[in-house]
């Protein structure tokens, strides 16, 4: 065999040998690839080590990936859970790929077995399926939340789509009962303050009118200016309590540190009730405990004069009114207890409300302005202080100012002091 030969077997043998590993590597490729999870790719030399590392930098480099991706899922999940308000993912078809709790208490779906499911088959409401319809997601739409058989409850929820991704979309949802609330009161408080100053300004543009259109003489036009001053008064008695009411909601806490002296404010109290009263009632005043408050006073002289001008108006002639002030370490109490008409139960938890009266007529005639009780809510709550109700129709009422322990100053005064006499007309 000559060298040519010898030369050409080496080089089938050599080819042969190099086809032979190339398959076993490529089968090593293969077995790899199959794999239902990838490992790291297998070990090699030469030009196949070269494509393993390759694709070992490259898995590598996408296992990277996914796990920030991971993350990044997991974060944008914890962020929608810790949101105020619900949150649905929707494929392309409005349905439900995932959603965080919130969603799942307004819209009563669980995320596992509601997945895949048209948003549609568990929003009912007649109003959101329209909604969806149209496809105009530009403003939210309302519906009622409903209760676990299906029943409306008196809680509002906002929904709107927002459209995000690839066709996908968000269903995000509010409960906004407290703002559908707000805006009743705003409307109710709106329409009471124009009920009760057209009233007045009636009274008084007919007068105006009628002095400015007849030819009237001077006793005529007194009469008619002493008819008109009530009303005059009346509308400054409402704006002084609307302002007083205003700067309650928006002024800064009162200081702990500012002394209330608490004995002539309530000899003052005592004083304003026998000036109202004008002698048609029995009048006392009792006070025990030696402590001041801690706070506004001019908020806490309206807490006092308010419950015990509006005990003198809703008791009848010969009444009796007890102002009585007890104080301890645990705390102090300021209570007005009257022998008056007395309030029907369903009554007592909207005697804060502005404006709310038990008896319209009989209010407007006893002077009131509908505030009164509202101005001792709030400033009581700004004093960390309560306002308790006990009434009972026909035998009267006892309003109780309930201040915590925190709102409490040693005072001068003597321990105890008394006094009860019928006032004289």
């Amino acid at each position: 065999m000559g060298p040519l030969e010898i030369l050409l077997g080496l080089i089938v043998v050599v080819l042969g040998w190099k086809l032979v590993a190339n398959r076993r590597e490529f089968a090593k490729l293969r077995r790899w690839a199959a794999q239902p999870r990838l490992t790291d790719p297998p070990e090699a030399g030469g030009a196949w080590g070269e494509v393993f590392n390759l694709l070992h930098r490259h898995r590598r480099t996408t296992l990277h990936r996914r796990r920030q991706l991971a993350q990044l899922i997991v974060r944008s999940r914890r962020g929608a859970q810790a949101l105020p308000y619900g949150v649905a993912v929707l494929d392309a078809d409005y349905r439900l790929d995932w959603c965080n709790d919130a969603a799942e208490e307004h819209l009563g779906l669980d995320a596992g077995r509601d997945r895949g499911q048209p948003v549609a088959n568990f929003v009912r409401e007649p109003g959101f399926v329209e909604y969806l319809s149209a496809g105009d997601f530009r403003t939210p739409v309302r519906i009622p939340i409903r209760d676990r058989n299906g029943a409306p409850t008196p809680r509002t929820l906002a929904l709107q789509i927002v459209d995000f991704g690839a066709e996908e979309h968000l269903l995000l949802s509010q409960d906004v009962t407290g703002d559908e609330r707000l805006e009743s009161m705003r409307r109710d408080f709106v329409a009471n303050v124009s009920h009760e100053l057209r009233t007045p300004l009636t009274v008084l543009a007919g007068f105006l009118e009628t002095i400015q259109d007849l030819k009237l003489d001077a006793g005529r036009v007194r009469d008619y200016v002493s008819l008109m001053a009530p009303q005059a008064e009346r509308m400054k008695r409402l704006i002084e309590d609307l302002l007083v009411l205003s700067s309650l909601e928006h002024a800064p806490a009162p200081p702990p540190t500012n002394r209330i002296a608490i004995r002539p404010l309530l000899e003052r109290a005592r004083q304003e009730a026998e000036a109202l009263s004008k002698g048609r009632h029995r009048i006392s005043l009792a006070a025990e405990g030696a402590h001041d408050l801690a706070g506004a006073e001019s908020e806490i002289a309206s807490v006092f004069l308010n419950l015990v001008t509006n005990a003198v108006r809703y008791t009848p002639e010969n009444g009796e009114i007890r102002i009585r002030w007890r104080s301890s370490d645990d705390g102090a109490a300021f209570s007005v207890e009257d022998t008056g008409i007395g309030i029907e139960p369903e009554h007592l938890p909207r005697l804060t409300e502005r404006f709310y009266r038990v008896d319209r007529s009989r209010s407007r005639e006893t002077g009131g302005t509908g505030l009164g009780l509202s101005i001792v809510k709030h400033a009581l709550a700004r004093h960390n202080a309560v306002l308790e109700v006990d009434s009972k129709p026909g035998k009267g009422s006892r309003f109780s100012a309930r201040f915590p322990a925190t709102r409490l100053l040693a005072a001068a005064p003597p321990v105890s002091t008394h006094s009860s006499r019928p006032v004289a007309g």
